[in-house]
């Protein structure tokens, strides 16, 4: 597989920044199209060179195709509204909307259940991402992944796999945690919607739970557990269930709010 590399800035300036299309109709959309589809992406990042880059080397797969660029949070939102994309990679500091709070409106409105929104970010980012994981981000990725694990990631995300690049998201989530009620009286902190749902859960749903929250795909899961892919997705949107939540990101937060997973094991 070959990619194009991220260009350098161009000596006549920025590329112009595409529009987006008139407003349509809103409408609920499935929970993903049909893969033998290109994944449609949306890209949304205050810099035109890192647009460029991106675009560069989405578009250089056959089976995904950018269908749309904004330039901040509010242009980003009204372009998922719009286009009703697959995937909408999300730079987080940006004017007028950042990042965060976009991730919310798409996660929120229920006309873009089928838009997953991948968060771009740095190291330096940690105080936005933690903003994120409530949000509803289906995930995460560092700006200066390779080509291949930014083709990778808008995969996964699209294919329900929210969790990425394991040891970033793990180090993001137990400094959540850390900075959260972890460390204040109980030393647990408060799990979304009150009671954790995380008793009812299966001693294979357990198992399947501290494997999710090491940043293992579906497939490696059942590779692991002796699992089919498909049985590994039941328990998933099992768990999911129980504990009233809508992605692998927030399930992962609420093992470690609940001590399943604890900081540094």
């Amino acid at each position: 597989m070959s990619h194009s590399p991220v260009p350098s800035p161009l000596p006549g300036g920025p590329a112009p920044l595409g529009r987006a299309p008139g407003p349509v109709p809103l409408h609920v959309v499935a929970e993903s199209r049909p893969f033998s589809e290109p994944v449609r992406v949306v890209v949304v990042d205050d810099q035109a060179t890192i647009r460029l880059g991106l675009r560069m080397i989405l578009d250089n797969e056959p089976d995904i195709t950018v269908v749309g660029e904004a330039a901040d949070g509010v242009q980003g939102v009204r372009m998922a509204r719009a286009l009703l994309p697959d995937v909408v990679l999300m730079d987080v500091r940006m004017p007028h909307l950042n990042g965060i709070d976009a991730a919310a409106q798409i996660s929120a409105d229920p006309a873009l259940a089928g838009v997953r929104t991948l968060v771009l970010t740095t190291f330096d980012d940690d105080e936005y991402v933690y903003g994120a994981l409530r949000a509803g981000a289906a995930g995460f990725l560092l700006k200066d992944a390779d080509p291949e694990s930014l083709v990778s990631a808008v995969h996964r995300v699209r294919a329900g796999d929210s969790l990425l690049d394991p040891g970033v998201t793990r180090r993001i989530i137990e400094r959540y945690v850390e900075l959260s009620d972890w460390h204040a009286g109980s030393g647990v902190a408060s799990a979304p919607g009150g009671a954790s749902g995380l008793e009812l859960a299966t001693p294979r749903e357990r198992e399947v739970l501290l494997a999710v929250a090491r940043g293992l795909s579906n497939k490696e899961i059942g590779d692991e557990l002796f699992l089919s892919e498909a049985t590994v997705k039941s328990h998933v949107r099992s768990l999911l269930t129980k504990v009233g939540l809508t992605n692998r990101v927030q399930l992962v937060i609420l093992a470690y709010e609940a001590e399943v997973v604890r900081p540094g094991r």
